[in-house]
């Protein structure tokens, strides 16, 4: 987890990003994540360049909404070498490209328009689409464009959606192994944190995901009660039956609970330092919600009622 000292927000964000592999998805015991042995490989260089075009689908949105599939992708080429690293995560968060293409089709028939989408199709045996570059690639030079093509594609899936609104949100999708069956919502505060009182955490949203929009949210909420009140993003799941944490139901993960708090996608798309994008990382159960076609679609249903509401609250967004 994310730790804090009485530090500026820039050295918090600089302070995160330096030790980003360490923490989100894939950083402690996952059923569906085994670890890789930690040696290094040397991979040689391919005799023809990379389709990475291929490898990054980016489809186009209408709200301003982006959402990120960074560890569902199943395309494992021969031409890259498995990833082997003190550290690296290579199982998949099983279904959460599919569910993310499922949760695209939601909105499109509730309201005729779609989110942004960005989606990395490779296994993350071969890139992890959710570190920092050296972690990434595990030093695979020739997969580094990959990685810049990627986060490009993010970038600019938020300047399109910049155009039609203000401010918008960024959506980093991932699946969780974990005894406990609720979404774990990843806002860059560690569990410990999530347990003090709502006025110790309060301040600590300088430091979050969501900081920019603790100042200027439409419906006036802030600090605590933008994570956990009534109108937070875990309260309108809990709310629809889908439990999750925090929120006004389940405020924090208890001591010695699982429970992923963002990575680094969750700080580079953030509003930890400025953007007028804020992020959020769902970390999503998988019995009853990623399992099947229909317990996916049933949730995309939920995820479009949960977001549109989000987005009215805090954003003053609402389909045209």
């Amino acid at each position: 987890m994310i730790r804090r000292g009485p530090h500026s927000v820039v050295t918090a964000a600089l302070g995160i990003l330096g030790i980003l592999s360490a923490v989100g998805c894939g950083a402690g015991t996952k059923a569906d994540a085994p670890t890789a042995p930690p040696t290094t490989t040397t991979p040689t260089t391919p005799a023809v360049p990379l389709p990475i075009a291929d490898w990054v689908e980016g489809i186009d949105g209408q709200i301003p909404l982006v959402i990120i599939a960074p560890h569902g992708g199943d395309l494992t080429p021969t031409s890259l070498p498995d990833r082997v690293c003190a550290g690296c995560v290579t199982g998949n968060d099983l279904n959460t490209q599919v569910l993310a293409r499922a949760i695209s089709d939601a909105f499109s028939g509730r309201i005729g328009k779609r989110p942004f989408l960005v989606i990395n199709r490779l296994h993350r045996r071969k890139f992890d689409a959710n570190r920092d570059l050296q972690e990434a690639t595990a030093g695979y030079a020739p997969l580094a464009p990959m990685w810049s093509q990627f986060h490009a594609a993010i970038d600019s899936a938020k300047a399109r959606a910049q155009r039609l609104h203000p401010r918008g949100l960024v959506i980093d999708l991932h699946g969780h192994g974990h005894v406990i069956q609720r979404l774990e919502l990843g806002y860059l505060l560690s569990a410990s944190e999530l347990r003090l009182s709502d006025a110790a955490v309060t301040p600590l949203l300088a430091t979050s995901s969501v900081a920019q929009l603790s100042r200027v949210a439409l419906s006036r909420d802030s600090g605590a009660v933008l994570l956990r009140g009534p109108r937070s993003l875990g309260s309108r799941f809990s709310a629809l039956g889908i439990p999750a944490v925090p929120s006004d139901a389940d405020p924090a993960p208890l001591a010695g609970h699982d429970y992923f708090n963002g990575g680094f996608n969750t700080v580079r798309h953030g509003s930890l330092v400025a953007s007028p994008f804020d992020a959020i990382q769902i970390e999503s159960h998988y019995t009853g919600l990623r399992d099947t076609e229909a317990n996916r679609a049933g949730f995309a249903e939920v995820f479009v009622t949960a977001l549109l509401a989000y987005l009215r609250d805090h954003y003053g967004w609402v389909p045209a």
